[in-house]
């Protein structure tokens, strides 16, 4: 068994100097499977990443009290910009999105309003919290609009 082995690693070793010496760089089979699967797995998920930009209609639970904001929404890779436009009036938001994790800010009649949540995997709608400067917080639920084509 060992002279197998030690014959199989000689012409292993003698292919890839020949590889070498035409100028060519020899790579094992199953290693040039791994590196084409990763790349495709790469392009998939590339591909699969939702964008945030376009106009999102959320619900709002304040415990006991709530609204039906929209959120019109920019995103230029890990950034979000964009308008707030609810019962408290309208606002520039300003955001990040990093992975599935969303946050965005926007200040009205001087409170400083935060929300933070998880986009689903479908890119279709956010849920989680949100604190309304300290006066209020609850939880949240927008969902994207379908584009009009």
């Amino acid at each position: 068994m060992e002279r197998r082995c030690a014959r199989a690693s000689r012409l292993f070793l003698a292919r890839a100097k020949l590889a070498f010496s035409l100028g060519r760089c020899y790579v094992a089979p199953v290693k040039k499977l791994s590196i084409a699967l990763a790349i495709v797995l790469l392009a998939a998920v590339t591909a699969h990443a939702a964008s945030l930009t376009g106009t999102w209609n959320a619900k709002v639970d304040l415990g006991g009290q709530g609204g039906t904001p929209t959120f019109v929404l920019k995103q230029d890779g890990d950034k979000l910009t964009g308008t707030y436009a609810g019962a408290l009036g309208d606002a520039p938001v300003t955001g990040t999105v990093k992975g599935s994790d969303v946050s965005f800010d926007f200040e009205v009649q001087g409170a400083k309003v935060h929300y933070a949540g998880k986009l689903n995997p479908d890119g279709t709608q956010i849920e989680g919290t949100c604190d309304y400067g300290g006066q209020a917080s609850g939880t949240f639920t927008a969902t994207k609009q379908a584009e009009k084509k």
